[in-house]
């Protein structure tokens, strides 16, 4: 079983302040469209195919891999990312919470199996190793925060 978790100060210094609302418009789209959040060429399709008023259901390529995902959110404090298809089983919940000095934090966490795949083995703690590395969803986080930024300053979102 991979468990991983990053959390990461929404309003740094240094960056233009998000309020909550803003922040989860950008969740909200990063969920709808991934293709707009992650590096180019990561994710070459990212398409709605279901919804309803508790979740929707997402098909999308990702780093090479078919996944079909059901999605649900939460207003304004979570999304969480079911993994129906696809190399991985499990969820992947992105949370925006609040510090005990009230700041605004954005925090991922996941619980995924490979499937087919020996629990515990090497491919699962190779993934183990990636999720929880520099380049791994901590970086994500922070890359999410920076394209939610870039999409308000353009004005499209």
């Amino acid at each position: 079983m991979i468990y991983s978790t990053a959390t990461v100060a929404v309003n740094p210094p240094d960056e233009r302040p998000l309020t909550r609302e803003q922040l989860w418009k950008g969740l909200e789209r990063k969920a709808r469209d991934a293709r707009l959040f992650l590096p180019p060429g990561v994710c070459t399709r990212c398409d709605v195919t279901e919804e309803s008023a508790t979740h929707f259901v997402r098909e999308a390529t990702i780093a090479g891999d078919d996944l079909r995902e059901i999605i649900v959110l939460e207003p304004q404090r979570k999304v969480t990312f079911f993994q129906a298809t696809g190399p991985r089983e499990g969820a992947i919940i992105n949370e925006v919470i609040e510090a005990p000095d009230g700041t605004l934090q954005l925090r991922f966490y996941c619980y995924l199996g490979l499937r087919d795949r020996a629990p515990g083995g090497a491919e699962e703690q190779a993934e183990q190793a990636q999720f929880d590395g520099d380049t791994g969803y901590k970086a994500a986080l922070l890359s999410t925060l920076k394209r939610t930024r870039e999409l308000l300053a353009e004005g499209s979102l």
